[in-house]
């Protein structure tokens, strides 16, 4: 049993939490809010982020941070990405010196492009090895309804990659490992915005071949993407990857589908956000993207046409014809 604190208590940061009670482990989960941290331990639920879902009674939840981090040899943190820094600059000092610090986020850091895990290293300024990364096709409602999933840990560090995945493998979810932090991280910060792009085309209306076409290409455009900042190809077609992209893409419980699909019907981007109850990291993670794509000379025709949609500079009916044409499918490379 590992003593193991989860901050955040959005719907990936309780579900996590739940993963981790029903694997053994003793967790405690930071929320910022009082009345949620309430609602958690007395009635064992989180109506807000993950409702229709009994917690474990073992979970313990409370929003005071230097008690959630004292002697916790595991920290996962699932906060908005671009509050991570603040949040660390915050309380990061609290975390112990050995911990392993888990990144359940996929966000891109907007103006210094970093990745999540590397605002973490240049936070604490803690070894690449300390600094794991946890990914895959998690929809957040299927798994905390216990229905059959598993992601992959990715880390320097093999030996904390295996311990991560050990304090998060159960009956119902299963975490496999690698060493490839830049794949599995960028997998799950670039699959977000081609689910972006098939939730705009869903929202116009065009079918299942449109979408088919789009999350095809855009395979092939977030891999060269992620191999020309140092990712394993074959990363991009395994859980971080491929698997990710097809469970984000296609289900209404995906936040960045969801997103898109208010864009394809005619929302602006301020009313987007104002509807979402919580983020959609592929909007604020298209212009830091475009940006490190242009450094490397990477075409993103698909994220480009995203970001035009977004930014209200681009018809959300003109992007399916446009986003199906061109040589950058993977029948061409």
């Amino acid at each position: 049993m590992a003593r193991i604190a989860v901050i955040g208590a959005g719907s990936w940061g309780t579900t996590f939490a739940k993963v981790l009670v029903d694997a053994g482990n003793e967790v405690m989960l930071w929320s910022r809010r009082e009345e949620l941290t309430e609602e958690i331990n007395n009635t064992h639920r989180n109506g807000d982020y993950i409702p229709g879902i009994n917690l474990p009674t073992e979970l313990v939840a409370s929003s005071d941070i230097k008690a959630v981090l004292a002697g916790a040899s595991q920290v996962y943190i699932a906060v908005p990405s671009q509050s991570l820094r603040a949040n660390l600059e915050d309380w990061g000092k609290l975390i112990e010196p050995k911990a392993i610090v888990v990144s359940l986020m996929k966000g891109v850091e907007q103006g210094s492009g970093l990745r999540m895990s590397e605002v973490i290293i240049d936070v604490l300024g803690i070894d690449q090895d300390q600094v794991c990364v946890v990914s895959g096709p998690n929809l957040s409602l299927e798994i905390a309804s216990e229905q059959p999933a598993a992601c992959v840990a990715a880390c320097t560090s093999k030996e904390n990659a295996k311990l991560v995945a050990a304090a998060s493998t159960n009956s119902y979810f299963t975490t496999f490992t690698n060493k490839d932090v830049i794949g599995t991280e960028f997998g799950g910060i670039l699959k977000n915005l081609i689910a972006v792009a098939i939730g705009i085309v869903n929202g116009v209306g065009y079918g299942q071949n449109t979408k088919a076409s789009i999350m095809t290409r855009g395979l092939a455009e977030i891999s060269r993407f992620a191999v020309a900042f140092g990712a394993k190809k074959k990363t991009m077609v395994g859980l971080a990857g491929l698997g990710d992209l097809i469970a984000t893409s296609e289900s209404p419980l995906s936040r960045n589908h969801k997103a898109g699909e208010m864009l394809g019907k005619g929302y602006s981007k301020r009313e987007v956000l104002k509807r979402l109850s919580q983020t959609a990291e592929g909007l604020s993670s298209v212009a830091p993207v475009l940006r490190l794509a242009s450094a490397k000379g990477v075409a993103m025709p698909i994220v480009e046409q995203v970001h035009l949609v977004i930014e209200g500079k681009m018809s959300p009916k003109d992007i399916g014809p446009g986003l199906t044409r061109g040589n950058d499918s993977p029948e061409a490379e």
